[in-house]
């Protein structure tokens, strides 16, 4: 067993720093932080659903479940936080990009509140967008050098689960 999390730490690790050495640039990194500043708190998420709730009467009740869902994926991702307490990753060659919040980083809340939200919205909206989005925001997160990929898995699966919980 203790080899077992070894390995895993040990991929996590080269997981990340592939992500955080490959496919840099000056402009790619700048849309990249943006990206990330507009997932903060889930942001990006209320107001695609509250744009919904204004523009889409019909499906009113999917978008204001989408709000509740992100809200409670952040709730239960800050439990999750609190209760394993991981560190962010550090490496010292490679500065992390953007600032952070909170040093906690097991589960990424990007992730889940991307995730939570894509499955909730999935059902007044095109998937392949929402998940596409939900996505690119997870792997903002090794990219900006701020989680580890287990992190981003975490999450994905943490909100996944939360919005099943709302359906």
């Amino acid at each position: 067993m203790r080899r077992a999390r070894a390995a895993m730490r040990s991929l996590d690790r080269r997981l990340l720093r592939t992500l955080r050495t490959r496919g840099h640039s000056p402009a790619m990194d700048t849309a990249v932080i943006r990206l990330a500043r507009a997932g903060e708190r889930g942001l990006i998420w209320y107001a695609l659903a509250a744009c919904g709730v204004v523009l889409h009467a019909d499906r009113r009740p999917v978008y204001l479940r989408a709000i509740r869902a992100v809200l409670a994926s952040m709730v239960a991702n800050t439990a999750v936080k609190q209760a394993v307490r991981r560190r962010r990753p550090k490496f010292a060659e490679l500065p992390v990009l953007g600032p952070l919040l909170r040093s906690r980083s097991y589960p990424s809340a990007h992730t889940t509140t991307s995730f939570a939200a894509a499955r909730v919205l999935s059902e007044a909206l095109p998937a392949a967008p929402l998940y596409g989005l939900a996505l690119a925001m997870s792997l903002s997160r090794p990219y900006l050098g701020v989680h580890y990929p287990s992190d981003v898995l975490a999450g994905a699966v943490l909100g996944d689960a939360v919005a099943e919980l709302m359906r």
